[in-house]
């Protein structure tokens, strides 16, 4: 009897070291690159994840209201959530480090404590060096998802430029114009047909990219200081908006749009790739 019981002890506890040995070298089931292995994330390209986004965000200022990393938090999860449409993407690690003004003086956001700015040329050469790092490794589409306004054009020279030395590979650069678009000129008409006007849904920090943050970030909106403040307005880092009738309703519009107008258009583009 003893004898029978040390055999079911010394079984069963093989069975759970078993067990926890394979759930341990089980893949995670994720979208972002940071979160797998070398080992793993080549035979997810081996398997036919040749698409890789690289979200592109920003540090600064937007009001007394929304934290400072709201761009760098809301580019990843909408990237999250256009890779997982895409079913063949992985999601590279935030840019977080963007052209944002001058600092001899201080131009433009960096005005503001906690901005943080480079040089166009500086992040238009770190995008390249991303791009051409991940064409190394195997992905054919490198895609970027650019979350803030100001540096759209730098990405679009990149594109060009590295399409123009990509000439005959199977690796291309895209750069949607739908995921901006459908974030900001886009997102603004959704709202006006809600009866929303141009001087609340805004530019930056307004009802429109307030309501965003709410959407996919509430933590990242002081909400208190947002319902029961002020009007904000220029010196405060609100540009030409109200954010004070911000929801989350109404961001989820928005983010809806961007996701799947995205998504559609990137199908569509790597269709034949």
């Amino acid at each position: 009897m003893l004898l029978s019981f040390r055999r079911t002890f010394v079984a069963a506890l093989f069975f759970t070291v078993t067990a926890t040995q394979i759930a341990f070298a089980q893949t995670p089931k994720t979208v972002f690159l940071e979160d797998l292995t070398w080992t793993e994330l080549r035979s997810q390209i081996q398997a036919g994840k040749t698409t890789i986004l690289i979200p592109i965000g920003a540090t600064e200022q937007s009001g007394p209201d929304v934290a400072l990393g709201k761009h760098n938090v809301r580019v990843k999860i909408l990237s999250q959530r256009i890779a997982e449409g895409l079913g063949n993407a992985l999601v590279a690690p935030v840019i977080a480090y963007v052209p944002e003004g001058g600092y001899a003086p201080a131009t433009s956001h960096m005005r503001f404590p906690g901005t943080i700015t480079i040089p166009d040329d500086v992040f238009e050469k770190t995008l390249e060096s991303a791009a051409n790092s991940f064409k190394v490794h195997g992905f054919k589409n490198i895609v970027f998802l650019g979350d803030h306004g100001g540096y759209q054009n730098d990405i679009k020279k990149v594109v060009v430029q590295l399409n123009k030395s990509w000439a005959g590979s199977p690796a291309r650069a895209i750069v949607p114009p739908e995921y901006y678009a459908s974030s900001s000129d886009g997102y603004a008409q959704i709202l006006r047909k809600r009866g929303y006007r141009d001087d609340e849904i805004g530019t930056h920090a307004g009802l429109a990219d307030t309501s965003l943050q709410l959407a996919v970030a509430p933590q990242m909106v002081r909400q208190d200081g947002l319902r029961n403040g002020p009007k904000r307005g220029l010196a405060d880092g609100v540009y030409g908006g109200d954010p004070r009738r911000s929801t989350a309703e109404l961001g989820q519009l928005g983010i809806d749009a961007i996701v799947t107008q995205t998504v559609n258009a990137l199908k569509t583009d790597t269709v034949a790739r």
